[in-house]
């Protein structure tokens, strides 16, 4: 019998033979999913995510009974490599047998979180975690990419980084579902207070990213663990809401129809990408644009043609 990290291992193949066993074993696995509350965490880098999870982690288990952390980390646009160290940064949760930490590259796919993770997702509920974290890199567009594959969007904000209100862009905020000011102890928590009350200020002026619940600002310190039960509640009077307004089905059923759009959309990149003559004309415009002998949006339309030609062929 497979372990679960050897599961989440053969989703995130890119071999043919794997997939094909990946989502025959999937389809085994469907109906055992759906059954967790899943939190979508970002931020900034710098804004404590890891250290955050780790003091978190003991008061979520408090309510819930297994907990996985999908931790994405930043791949190396050169060396394609990732350090992959959550689960050192995360040193006494990685210790409790009823958490799992599955580090995971973000590779080349855009929006901060890594291609299989809506699988992960899935497996992790097939196998009883009822607690599901999804820690982004924090870049680009993993505010877009976590909101549709989980149930809350937990947007993490540094006190003193400049304007907070000027920093952090409409679309952002639309989207969290609550937002949690970090290190806010010592020296820094009358800042703190104040951004937070500024930031709950705006966030009444926009309209909520859920029909019904407006996100919440609250103050957290993972160095003097205060707000940490604050949050808890918050997420458990979001989940309540949820089930009673019935968002949690509308919202995962949405997240089913973005998550089959965007298999296609991945499916054919992947397919152009891997066809020879695709592959062969790619490498030639890519000389030529180099030499500014030809544009590069005249380029790409040579290199569709060159596939299309290949699919009047091949079909």
């Amino acid at each position: 019998m497979p372990t679960l990290s050897e599961v989440i291992t053969l989703a995130e193949s890119t071999r043919v033979e794997d997939k094909k066993l990946f989502q025959s074993l999937l389809s085994e696995l469907l109906p055992f999913t759906g059954n967790s509350f899943r939190l979508g965490i970002s931020g900034p880098p710098g804004v404590g995510k890891s250290t955050l999870i780790e003091n978190f982690g003991p008061v979520i288990l408090r309510h819930f009974q297994k907990l996985a952390i999908l931790a994405i980390d930043p791949s190396s646009q050169k060396s394609k490599g990732s350090i992959l160290g959550d689960k050192t940064r995360m040193e006494k949760l990685s210790q409790n047998p009823s958490v799992f930490i599955r580090p995971t590259a973000a590779g080349n796919t855009l929006g901060g979180v890594a291609r299989a993770t809506r699988e992960a997702i899935l497996i992790c509920e097939a196998t009883g975690f009822d607690f599901i974290i999804v820690e982004s890199v924090g870049v680009g567009q993993s505010e877009a990419e976590l909101h549709q594959m989980t149930d809350f969007f937990l947007l993490l904000q540094l006190p003193g980084s400049g304007d907070e209100l000027q920093g952090i862009k409409r679309g952002i905020m639309e989207l969290a579902d609550g937002i949690a000011i970090t290190k806010a102890e010592g020296n820094n928590k009358p800042l703190a207070k104040k951004i937070a009350k500024d930031l709950q200020f705006a966030l009444h002026l926009l309209t909520p990213s859920t029909n019904g619940w407006i996100p919440k600002v609250i103050l957290v310190s993972s160095f003097s663990q205060e707000g940490l039960e604050e949050l808890m509640q918050m997420l458990l009077d979001y989940q309540n809401w949820a089930y009673t307004t019935h968002w949690f089905e509308k919202k995962r059923k949405q997240q089913q129809v973005d998550w089959f759009h965007r298999s296609i959309q991945s499916f054919l990149l992947d397919f152009f990408y891997h066809t020879p003559e695709c592959k062969e004309k790619v490498k030639e415009l890519e000389n030529k644009v180099l030499q500014q002998q030809i544009s590069p949006s005249l380029a790409a339309d040579q290199v569709i043609q060159t596939f299309f030609e290949k699919i009047k062929t091949h079909y």
